[in-house]
């Protein structure tokens, strides 16, 4: 009984701050988690339904295979019916022909799902706190640069220790020369915090927020929460 208490205690104690760097990477502060929004529960069957969702409504169903008769031509049936010796054809779109239809091709189709604004918001938080628990979140005070250089930007994730790896650099609002200078990083993604989602997080190695973006995420959650 007292080993499983201890357990408990130990799941318990959540550090609920985090170490606030500058863009150089040094440690200026420190910041305290909301409670509610951080309470290290981890939804794995909600996160897989999420990420299914956005994934399934991200993909267009354009896709088409012509059918026999969308097909142009074919009108004129090639030969008779009966008496040459070779088999009945009807159209020289036929299936069976090069040229022809297709045969239970595809078909423009929609794959959205539906997602409840409720289970949105639970699955973010669940994705976030899965971040935490792998230690995978990086809070910067501010996140400037003097001019749109992607080598400016690149100084900044070296900086961070993040330079070999997948990032989410989460903002309060999209700045010009931050949005120029991330486009040519291949592994860096960049979201606003009002528009970040379950998929958004799980997707990357390091979520980099902002100290702005930190307050806008958590008082959103906390409406619904």
């Amino acid at each position: 009984m007292e080993a499983k208490k201890a357990k408990k205690s130990k799941i318990s104690q959540v550090n609920l701050t985090l170490e606030v760097v500058d863009t150089a990477g040094k440690s200026k502060n420190s910041i305290s988690l909301d409670k509610t929004v951080f309470d290290q529960k981890v939804s794995l069957a909600l996160l897989q339904q999420a990420v299914n969702t956005y994934l399934a409504n991200k993909r267009s169903g354009l896709a088409v295979a012509k059918t026999k008769g969308e097909k142009r031509g074919g009108g004129k049936k090639p030969w008779r019916q009966k008496g040459t010796g070779r088999a009945r054809v009807g159209s020289i779109r036929s299936p069976l022909w090069r040229g022809g239809g297709v045969t239970f091709g595809p078909r423009r189709k929609s794959y959205n799902k539906k997602f409840p604004d409720r289970m949105k918001v639970q699955a973010l938080k669940s994705a976030l706190n899965a971040k935490l628990k792998d230690k995978q979140i990086v809070v910067v005070d501010k996140l400037n640069i003097k001019s749109s250089k992607t080598k400016e930007f690149s100084k900044i994730i070296s900086n961070l220790g993040i330079s070999n790896k997948k990032a989410c650099f989460v903002v309060p609002s999209f700045d010009q020369n931050i949005k120029k200078a991330a486009a040519n990083i291949k592994k860096v993604k960049l979201d606003k915090a009002s528009d970040i989602n379950a998929l958004g997080v799980i997707n990357c190695r390091r979520l980099v927020v902002t100290k702005d973006s930190l307050d806008i995420i958590q008082k959103r959650l906390k409406k619904w929460l």
